[in-house]
């Protein structure tokens, strides 16, 4: 038999975090700061809405393009939030979770050899999405001395001639680092000058805890050039409906909307009916489970400075991303073996790029009594790492 496999698809890794929560699984009495979930339920208005609809019989498909009544509320949203306005008929397309927005606008972009300039560390599956597009991908390491923003500098030295789509994710999964308007401006100048597409992934935008979400679709000239992708997962802690959406320009989405309904007809009935009151009525439980997540990443990032393991102050998503260079162990190293050693699971910084090397992404979507248990056994790991 021949090989029946695709070459592409083999010579790409499984992702960095799933190796270490296999692991995890197999063991007992695991503390992990690992995973990017919400540890709230869904709000309850929004799971009544779910069953109300399944009680309706409302499980039939919708339109490819999603319920005009959820593409509605997007547009009312996004315009609410960022101040920028989209057709719901044309320029709004719902997906099944952030994650189809981000593979399919590559897939609609990407022609073989273009290059896809991505900031790293960055979310694990743009790297991948951008191969399997046919794309190049083109890191550039952000400094932790920037605290890990874009700078006009980096990126224009990563422009070529070949260079289409960058990929922007602030507030950033892993490293929590946001960007302001002002920092904003120069990179979007430069994705003019040398006509770059950006796709902005703005699932944590909730999650900003200092001043509002600046998003680069708000700025001039760049409506026509962005692609914003977001959804419901994280805000709402809708992880598991698996709902998210893309807005964007009508020549750009009309194109991902093929992909969509090729692949997936449309995304979750259920999931959109419940979404729309996600939207329409719970901007008070975003509220508390952001003012939740502040408190957590505030007891965080003095803990990690007690134990010498410095964060810059993030403020956005729910990541932090502390420094341990000092131990001189890789990030890989030093997550297998706090582990091994005191069942604490956490994810190397390497999982998101090679410039992750020597931190560790922590996420404080937990509770604090779980998050204290970690700290006491991340403390115990570093006394022994120091007596050795």
């Amino acid at each position: 038999m021949k090989n029946p496999l695709s070459q592409k698809i083999t010579n790409i890794p499984p992702s960095g975090i799933r190796k270490f929560f296999d692991v995890a699984a197999t063991m007992e009495d695991v503390v992990s700061l690992g995973v990017g979930e919400p540890d709230f339920d869904t709000p309850l208005k929004v799971r009544e809405a779910g069953i109300e609809s399944l009680r309706k019989g409302q499980t039939t498909y919708t339109s490819n393009s999603g319920l005009q009544e959820l593409r509605d509320e997007v547009a009312a949203y996004t315009k609410r939030s960022i101040g920028v306005e989209y057709s719901p008929n044309t320029e709004v397309l719902i997906t099944v979770g952030g994650s189809e927005g981000i593979d399919n606008s590559l897939r609609a972009l990407i022609n073989p050899g273009d290059e896809v300039i991505l900031p790293e560390p960055a979310f694990v599956s743009y790297r991948p999405c951008a191969l399997m597009s046919g794309g190049v991908p083109v890191a550039i390491p952000l400094q932790n001395e920037n605290n890990f923003k874009l700078t006009a500098a980096e990126l224009e030295a990563a422009i070529t001639p070949k260079s289409k789509v960058l990929i922007l994710s602030f507030p950033n999964n892993p490293t929590g680092a946001i960007m302001t308007e002002d920092e904003l401006v120069p990179i979007a100048e430069l994705a003019i000058k040398h006509d770059l597409i950006v796709i902005s992934d703005e699932i944590y935008a909730e999650l900003t805890y200092e001043g509002k979400h600046a998003s680069i679709a708000s700025l001039p000239g760049m409506r026509e050039r962005t692609l914003i992708i977001n959804g419901f997962s994280k805000a709402f802690a809708m992880t598991g409906w698996r709902l998210g959406w893309i807005c964007g320009p009508e020549m750009i989405v009309e194109q991902i909307l093929k992909l969509h309904q090729y692949a997936l007809m449309c995304a979750p009935t259920t999931a959109q009916y419940a979404a729309i009151v996600a939207l329409r009525e719970c901007a008070e439980d975003v509220v508390m489970m952001r003012e939740s997540y502040n408190e957590r990443r505030t007891f965080l990032m003095g803990e990690f400075e007690r134990l010498g393991m410095p964060a810059f102050e993030a403020k956005g998503a729910f990541y932090l991303f502390p420094s341990i260079q000092r131990f001189g162990l890789s990030s890989d190293e030093f997550a297998t073996r706090v582990l091994q050693e005191e069942r604490l699971a956490v994810v190397p910084g390497t999982a998101f790029g090679e410039s992750g090397e020597g931190f560790l992404r922590i996420s404080y979507a937990y509770s604090i009594e779980d998050l204290k248990e970690a700290i006491v056994r991340l403390e115990k790991f570093i006394k022994r790492l120091e007596s050795e």
